[in-house]
């Protein structure tokens, strides 16, 4: 398979899936979703975590793939969750950042996302960060993870209530796709 025919993205999350594929459209790319455990070492960084994730799935498809890792940087927690976004959703979710952040009024925060690339010459990572708020209270149904108490700066709404055109517009994956895409083309 030569570049530019298609290329693989390795997530168990559709609403990641069709934020990558919006965008893919743009420049008339075909992507399709494998669903593939991540294999996340815990690491201090999102490079970290999929540089190793990335390795060890190209060692079992033998095929080039892109697999991506985000987190939650919330500055009056000292960056926490960070690369533990994962862990921290799965456990004290949302009601549990909102409670941490409880008469803080610093509610400066930015979203990151580290992509890999990996084919049989090289592992590259291309990252994107976006800039917001946590919000007081979540709102909106359309995003995921965190997506209800993030407001992206210059933007009133979070990004759970945003469509997928318009979260694009501001977000961390697509800033780090949109890297990987001039790379590759």
């Amino acid at each position: 398979m030569s570049k530019k025919e298609e290329i693989k993205i390795v997530t168990g999350n559709k609403r990641k899936f069709e934020e990558l594929n919006e965008i893919a459209k743009e420049y008339n790319l075909k992507l399709s979703m494998i669903d593939l455990p991540k294999f996340e070492i815990q690491a201090d960084t999102l490079e970290e975590v999929v540089r190793h994730a990335a390795s060890v799935i190209y060692t079992m498809l033998h095929e080039p793939i892109i697999l991506e890792d985000s987190g939650l940087f919330i500055e009056s927690l000292n960056g926490f969750p960070g690369p533990y976004t994962k862990f921290a959703k799965q456990t004290i979710d949302i009601n549990g950042i909102l409670k941490l952040m409880t008469n803080i009024e610093n509610r400066k925060a930015y979203f990151k996302t580290a992509l890999a690339y990996v084919d049989e010459y090289e592992i590259k990572i291309f990252t994107g960060e976006v800039h917001g708020k946590i919000s007081y209270e979540a709102k909106g149904d359309k995003g995921f993870g965190f997506d209800p108490i993030f407001i992206p700066d210059g933007c009133e709404k979070t990004f759970a209530e945003l469509n997928i055109q318009e979260k694009n517009q501001y977000s961390h994956r697509s800033r780090a796709f949109r890297k990987f895409l001039e790379y590759y083309l």
